[in-house]
């Protein structure tokens, strides 16, 4: 890996449709960067935290596999995929035409010029100071009925524009889903997110 970012470090990238939040069920290339510095207990791709583990590829390649496919709108996720340079894999990736949205926890300060980033804050490392503001979507797991205030403390940091969602941690969605949609009934800026991909069985 290059600090420059004209190499990363990627896990996986496979076309699929958009599971969760705003652009749910639409088609898209994902592109797991490895690499992760949060650690999340409940973490679905534990196997993405170490970016040692995982073959360098450069962005020319990593943009080419993706043209390839149909889909044009690209998801750079992880991971945490900010621990690495993003603007070279942006910018190759709005030159081919695509969409550039990303998905991160924000612990890492921005890179990239993107035209969708979905926020999800982790309570196991906060956000950098700011990143708030420069969210289009912020969507909360909700693993426990605490994890709802926790929501609202940063809901209140977003812009007004920002859509806000609650998604249930897979896991447990059979106590969290009626949980949240309670929820939502009574505040209506929350919206629900649930991971469509996993009751769809794709990637």
């Amino acid at each position: 890996m290059t600090n420059d970012g004209s190499l990363l470090p990627v896990m996986e990238a496979f076309l699929t449709l958009q599971g969760e939040g705003a652009y749910t069920g639409q088609a898209a290339y994902f592109i797991r960067l490895a690499g992760c510095d949060v650690g999340c207990s409940w973490c679905d791709v534990k196997e993405s935290w170490d970016a040692a583990r995982h073959p360098v590829v450069a962005v020319e390649a990593i943009v080419a596999e993706a043209l390839r496919h149909p889909a044009r709108i690209a998801v750079v996720t992880g991971g945490e995929p900010l621990l690495h340079e993003l603007g070279p894999l942006t910018a190759a990736l709005r030159h081919a035409g695509f969409r550039t949205h990303l998905e991160t926890s924000g612990t890492s300060p921005l890179s990239g010029h993107w035209h969708h980033i979905c926020f999800s804050p982790k309570k196991f490392k906060p956000p950098v100071p700011g990143f708030h503001q420069l969210a289009d979507e912020l969507k909360v797991v909700v693993f426990n009925k605490h994890d709802l205030q926790w929501a609202e403390s940063h809901a209140a940091l977003v812009r007004a524009d920002c859509s806000c969602y609650l998604q249930p941690e897979w896991s447990k969605r059979d106590t969290m889903v009626p949980l949240v949609v309670n929820y939502s009934l009574a505040r209506p800026r929350w919206r629900i997110s649930l991971q469509t991909h996993k009751y769809l069985n794709i990637p």
